[in-house]
């Protein structure tokens, strides 16, 4: 029997540090209407939290506090009786990297959140939604599930990710005005439950919703790329130290590029072009030369990736067709490195071709801009010797079996398989209904661009497989 969820009107957190109190004193602030109590073990911290000086310094967080506190914003110790009475608790406690046994000075203690889930299995009544507020990794409310299950109140419960993304200094900043709130979850009722709270004062728009999973690897995942642009930019002051630059001014150069903001994080087959790999080798060559070999690791590192990507590409298509594409025909959609150019320099479209052919695979090639001439070439070159030079036996498996066709229908007739390489508009507005009655089942389609993910092809009939999902 599904429980129905009234609107919250009572919150707890458990937790009442740098994450629990500041963004419990903006609920309270902005929903008069909730009764918001932080809950903590730490007396002491409590105490701070009562008094004229807040244990924590924020930038306004001073005049939040206060504009609530005494009337619907609580800070007490009285853990049980906070929980029991509220219909919504978050878990604002500190998760550690481990510094003994397994995982040690790297995993993530989860001693307190654990200690947290069974305190509420153990005082909980009726039925409420507990909110992960601690930074998690992927998974973890699996086992806070599991462990909320066995409560011998009959209490039920629902579990969501609720990632905190604030940042020191401008913690209240971010609270009035985030980027983004992500919940995850499993059922709508409870996210809604959530989204509601957020939206007395978020835009809707910026409220996203997701699956549990994705909202506590969001969450990771963000923090690492942060931390990665931090090293990058770390890497390259050791450059700039060697060279006589300025990592300030190229900081500066770099920061006005609309790309390094919130754009190119679009999963895909890889990366093309004729800069990235180049200009990133050419850094690598640099950081050798000067004596920095740990940056030029750190640089090459991100080429690798990328043909990894490509390479993974191949792999899965070959395992998901029982483990071999040999004669079988496949459809490939796009050769230019992205949509809009006829330029295929780096394309990966070229590399996965490779690997495809080398397993005997029989390719059928469109591009709405690229010439027969020019993938020729491109599919000479990389099977080009040390000598520069391409052996009778690899022309001659581009010779049998690579063809091309006129359009993406065209090159799908009678294809076990479709990869979408490039993120043409056109492959969009395909008739999907007429290639899949022309093609082998199942009709497979990879699509390294996530180009036809909203288009509901495994409803029509095809085993569809993105990047990253």
């Amino acid at each position: 029997m599904t429980t129905t969820i009234d609107p919250v009107s009572k919150i707890c957190c458990i937790g009442a540090g740098y994450v629990g109190g500041p963004t419990m004193a903006m609920i309270a602030h902005k929903c008069p209407h909730i009764d918001v109590k932080v809950v903590d073990i730490n007396a002491d911290r409590i105490a701070q939290w009562n008094s004229d000086r807040l244990p924590i310094y924020e930038p306004g967080l001073d005049e939040i506090v206060h504009s609530s506190r005494g009337k619907n914003l609580t800070f007490t110790t009285e853990i049980d009786q906070a929980i029991r009475a509220a219909d919504m608790v978050f878990i604002s406690v500190n998760t550690p990297t481990k510094t003994f046994g397994v995982g040690a000075g790297r995993a993530a203690n989860l001693e307190f959140v654990e200690k947290c889930a069974r305190r509420i299995a153990e005082v909980s009544e009726g039925h409420k939604i507990v909110v992960e507020k601690s930074t998690l990794p992927v998974r973890t409310a699996e086992a806070v599930k599991r462990i909320l299950s066995n409560t011998a109140n009959n209490a039920t419960f629902d579990v969501l990710s609720n990632p905190e993304f604030l940042a020191e200094g401008t913690a209240i900043e971010d609270l009035l005005e985030p980027d983004r709130v992500l919940i995850g979850g499993e059922r709508p009722e409870s996210i809604e439950a959530l989204v509601d709270i957020y939206a007395n004062w978020v835009p809707r728009a910026r409220l996203l919703t997701t699956n549990l999973w994705s909202s506590e690897l969001s969450k990771l995942t963000a923090n690492a790329f942060l931390a990665q642009r931090v090293s990058s930019i770390n890497a390259i002051s050791a450059l700039c130290e060697a060279t006589g630059a300025d990592v300030d001014e190229v900081a500066a150069a770099i920061g006005t590029d609309s790309r390094i903001g919130p754009k190119f994080l679009k999963a895909s087959v890889g990366f093309g072009g004729s800069c990235f790999q180049k200009d990133i080798l050419n850094l690598v060559y640099l950081c050798e030369y000067f004596g920095l070999p740990e940056v030029a690791a750190y640089w090459e590192q991100v080429v690798r990736m990328n043909d990894h990507q490509k390479q993974r590409f191949v792999t899965r298509m070959v395992r998901t067709m029982f483990n071999t594409v040999s004669d079988k025909k496949i459809g490939i959609w796009g050769f230019a490195f992205k949509k809009d150019t006829n330029d295929t320099r780096e394309s990966a479209s070229i590399y996965v071709c490779r690997d495809l052919l080398l397993e005997k695979a029989r390719l059928c090639i469109y591009d709405p801009q690229v010439s027969e001439h020019q993938i020729l070439n491109d599919l000479e070159y990389v099977f080009t010797e040390g000598d520069n030079k391409i052996s009778e036996a690899k022309r001659e498996l581009i010779e049998q079996h690579v063809t091309f066709a006129s359009s993406a229908q065209e090159a799908s007739s009678d294809a076990h398989a479709i990869a979408i390489l490039t993120e043409w508009d056109e492959f969009a507005d395909a008739d999907f209904d007429a290639i899949y009655s022309t093609m082998k089942k199942p009709a497979f389609v990879f699509d390294g661009r996530n180009r036809l993910k909203d288009l509901g092809l495994k409803a029509k009939g095809f085993e569809y497989h993105g990047i990253g999902f």
